[in-house]
Order: C-alpha cells, then sequence, then structure tokens
C-alpha cells in the first residue's frame, strides 16, 4: 500500500536536492509530515491545495516507513498516515505531477 505526500514544486525542488525533507510549514509545525491515502487524497487536495498548480505527489510504501508511521484521526475522525522522522527521497516509490489544479481524480489508474 501507498500513502502520498503533496509537495509544491518549491518544496519537491528543495526534497531532490537534500535527499529528504522533515516537509512543508504545517508538517513542521505539527512536529510530523502529513500523507494521505489514495482514497483521502482528492479531499486533501481540495481542502488544502485549491487552486495551486505544479503540484507533485510523492508515493511511498508503508511498509518503507516502518514504526515512525501512525495512523491518527484527523479530518471528520478518518485515520490518515503521520510520519515522525524525515522522509528520505529513497523512499519515494512512485511520483505523479499535477500540472493543473483540481484534479477529481489525482492518480493515475492502478495507484
Amino acid at each position: 500500500m501507498l500513502v502520498w505526500k503533496v509537495f509544491r514544486a518549491a518544496e519537491w525542488a528543495a526534497f531532490e536536492a537534500a535527499g529528504e525533507t522533515a516537509g512543508a510549514p504545517v508538517d513542521l509545525a505539527d512536529g510530523f509530515i502529513h500523507f494521505s491515502t489514495a482514497a483521502q487524497l482528492p479531499a486533501t487536495l481540495r481542502r488544502h491545495f485549491a487552486g495551486e498548480r505544479d503540484l507533485v505527489l510523492a508515493g511511498v510504501a508503508v511498509a518503507q516507513l516502518g514504526d515512525a508511521l501512525r495512523w491518527e484521526p484527523a479530518r471528520g475522525g478518518d485515520l490518515f498516515p503521520h510520519l515522525y522522522r524525515p522522509l528520505r527521497r529513497a523512499e519515494v516509490a512512485r511520483i505523479h505531477h499535477l500540472p493543473e489544479p483540481g484534479a477529481d481524480d489525482p492518480l493515475p489508474p492502478g495507484d
């Protein structure tokens, strides 16, 4: 199973350059990196990234993240994956670019 992290273009470029990230400003403020499941992703994009262009979706296998990944209640009581350590670029299994805002189905088939 993959979980997905949404990056703005500048965040993605910094992640690629550094090889790891502690997350976006919201992640740093909350003390963990926010992820979404494929089912949660459309609502995450609408709620937190509405109208933004050039987003990058990074898919990471849950097994890669070990005990640092915790499933915690968030929006509407749903359990969301939260990573309590930096994410390493080598852990990213899938990358999908969203050049246009408003994607109802942000992932290609099979994700």
